[in-house]
């Protein structure tokens, strides 16, 4: 596959991710009258079915990154050039800007709007960490012993991630960066936007590290063939 058809790819699944979380949380904050409980349900239940669907439907096209921080680890892996990460995260900005405004488009918003929703502080930074840090790692590990459960296993985790992080875990620089241009209940303000990509780029640097480790050739060898080596003294 050409790398122009990749970056296509990318940038449009991309766009119609973030136009699925836009636009869920917006229909969710307008029906829920006032329960936020049912607003982050449907919100969660739509971003991760949208994220499956868009996974199986891109996946082997681009590898369905849709994310800078995933695309970085999968470069590290060895998945990927390292000359191709920049023009994917590159696509995924691009893209992830282009569905901020097609949902807005779709509920009758500004194209564009300075977000006013304050996510700041430690509690907010170390949710992205472990929400990045785990997504990271479910990729690595179901890639690498059950692939054909990745796409699956990547939506239920995002689906948990929604409820069990102070921040309903963005996981994701190109969607925290577009979602700074919506002032919906989807959005973040630029100024939180920076604390927010670090802790993601720490967690995803993090979750490579160590599944890359778990997963050596070496230990799964050994794990299989233990009599083929000396024991320890």
């Amino acid at each position: 596959m050409t790398l122009a058809r990749r970056l296509v790819a990318e940038a449009l699944g991309t766009a119609l991710l973030l136009a699925v979380v836009v636009g869920s949380a917006t229909m969710a904050n307008r029906l829920a009258g006032g329960n936020a409980a049912i607003a982050l349900f449907a919100n969660s239940l739509a971003s991760a079915s949208g994220l499956l669907a868009l996974i199986l439907a891109f996946g082997a096209i681009s590898g369905a990154h849709f994310n800078p921080a995933v695309t970085l680890s999968e470069a590290w892996q060895g998945g990927m050039k390292w000359s191709e990460t920049l023009p994917y995260a590159s696509a995924q900005v691009l893209g992830a800007v282009a569905g901020v405004a097609a949902a807005h488009t779709m509920f009758g918003e500004p194209l564009f709007s300075a977000a006013t929703h304050a996510r700041n502080g430690a509690a907010q930074w170390w949710s992205e960490f472990v929400a990045t840090f785990g997504l990271i790692f479910v990729i690595g590990g179901c890639a690498r012993s059950r692939p054909a459960v990745t796409p699956f296993a990547v939506a239920a985790y995002i689906l948990a991630a929604y409820w069990f992080t102070a921040s309903s875990s963005f996981a994701n620089p190109a969607l925290t960066l577009a979602r700074a241009a919506t002032d919906t209940v989807a959005g973040i303000r630029l100024e939180d936007v920076s604390g927010y990509v670090a802790a993601q780029m720490l967690g995803a640097i993090a979750a490579t590290v160590l599944v890359t480790w778990l997963h050596s050739p070496a230990r799964i060898r050994d794990e299989i063939h233990p009599a083929s080596h000396p024991a320890n003294p």
